[in-house]
């Protein structure tokens, strides 16, 4: 299980170059962010953690390349370059502003099966990101309501928590939502390094 961090206990990670972990990293892994933009902080807030973005490693093979299948703010489902966090965030010439840490499921789950988890994403690409979930877990917080139904749309956590389910290795809910936190704290998330 990976523990409860604060920001400052993850900037005293030690930092893996992308260059030195880039061949390390493997199709399922898990890419946690703890930004500083003005939604990040707004998912932190109401999530009551450090972290406040979560996506799924996605290696392909043929195109050599490492890619993070997310549902991102304003976006939706997609798949990003894990390259352009770290040079290129949202096409600014600018690195993402914040913290990346790069985590696994343990036990390891077999290839095929994450090679199917990956796939169930991406039958999700282009579904658009729910803007509005965040507030709505802020009053469910708030109010001790229970999750609504799944509809068409993903935050960042939903979509990471569905590709693993879909094959059979479901992650922990302390709530009924689950955040990015959820995921980090869940027993089978082992950290793994920060590279940012």
């Amino acid at each position: 299980m990976a523990i409860p961090l604060t920001k400052k206990e993850i900037e005293q990670l030690p930092v893996q170059p992308y260059d030195d972990m880039r061949q390390d990293l493997q199709t399922g892994d898990l890419v946690f962010c703890s930004g500083s933009y003005f939604f990040s902080q707004a998912v932190q807030k109401f999530t009551h953690s450090v972290w406040s973005h979560v996506g799924m490693i996605y290696r392909d093979p043929t195109l050599q390349r490492i890619f993070v299948l997310e549902s991102e703010t304003f976006i939706g489902v997609r798949l990003a370059p894990l390259s352009k966090y770290l040079r290129d965030y949202h096409g600014k010439n600018r690195p993402y502003k914040g913290h990346i840490v790069i985590a696994n499921v343990n036990p390891p789950v077999d290839e095929e099966r994450l090679n199917q988890a990956i796939s169930y994403g991406m039958d999700e690409l282009t579904k658009p990101y729910d803007n509005f979930e965040i507030l709505r877990i802020g009053v469910r917080i708030l109010f001790k309501i229970s999750r609504r139904t799944q509809d068409r749309k993903y935050i960042c956590s939903e979509l990471v928590y569905d590709c693993f389910n879909s094959v059979g290795v479901p992650f922990s809910l302390r709530d009924e939502y689950v955040s990015p936190d959820d995921i980090w704290q869940d027993d089978q998330v082992q950290p793994k390094y920060r590279i940012f």
